[in-house]
């Protein structure tokens, strides 16, 4: 019989452990979710987010709260958040990011699953911080071909929404595009399908990963901070 956890939940077993997504709201961390799902090898708890309590946002995307909630529901999963101010320096991040981790301890956590592509420097980065924690990142995208795994999610039924561009690496009239084949065909050469430089960041609203859609409905689109945002709305 497992152990109970502080939260209520199970503590996972030797052969299965417990793990959280690093969660962005997008298309890498949402397919993540689907791979480390279909293999089995992890029991995922909850989804790991930064939300700027500035504007009550999920940080980088710039995606509402209430959409970050809807999208918890429609993957089953509990919302592990962490508020972070705007602007935010490092060593607060730091802080704030190692009390989550300290929590995510106490309740059996060993895993954070992270949808990383090729950034090399990004992987040393994670790795060094989790050392010594107790948890250990998983990569379960690392290295994939980004046009290959871009078409793969497409394939998979995933519907994304693109709502973050910067503007010095892609032209801003792409925020609010739909992340598709007819997206991939036009995007220039040299900006990386999935985005991974970060050329452009996306709104997952429905997929594997989801019991069902995310309803939502498009915004305004506004350029702030030096990035072009499309708002995206509960519909």
């Amino acid at each position: 019989m497992r152990a109970q956890d502080p939260a209520g939940g199970e503590r996972g077993s030797e052969d299965r452990p417990r793990a959280v997504i690093s969660w962005s709201s997008g298309k890498d961390s949402a397919y993540s979710l689907h791979r480390v799902r279909r293999a089995g090898e992890l029991e995922i708890v909850g989804l790991l987010t930064t939300i700027t309590e500035t504007f009550g946002r999920v940080s980088m995307h710039g995606v509402r709260q209430v959409l970050l909630e809807r999208q918890a529901e429609a993957a089953g999963l509990p919302l592990y958040p962490v508020s972070i101010p705007f602007p935010c320096p490092n060593a607060i991040y730091e802080e704030r990011m190692g009390q989550m981790i300290a929590r995510l301890r106490r309740e059996g956590v060993s895993r954070i699953v992270f949808g990383d592509l090729f950034l090399e420097d990004i992987r040393s980065y994670r790795e060094d911080k989790l050392r010594g924690t107790g948890i250990r990142p998983v990569f379960p995208l690392w290295g994939r071909a980004t046009r290959d795994l871009a078409h793969e999610m497409i394939t998979s039924g995933m519907r994304a929404t693109i709502v973050s561009v910067d503007p010095r690496k892609l032209s801003g009239t792409f925020a609010g595009r739909s992340f598709d084949e007819a997206l991939l065909r036009e995007l220039p050469a040299g900006v990386d399908p999935c985005g991974e430089n970060g050329e452009f960041h996306t709104f997952v609203s429905a997929g594997p990963m989801f019991r069902g859609p995310v309803a939502v409905r498009p915004g305004a689109v506004v350029e702030r901070d030096g990035f072009v945002f499309a708002d995206l709305e509960p519909a």
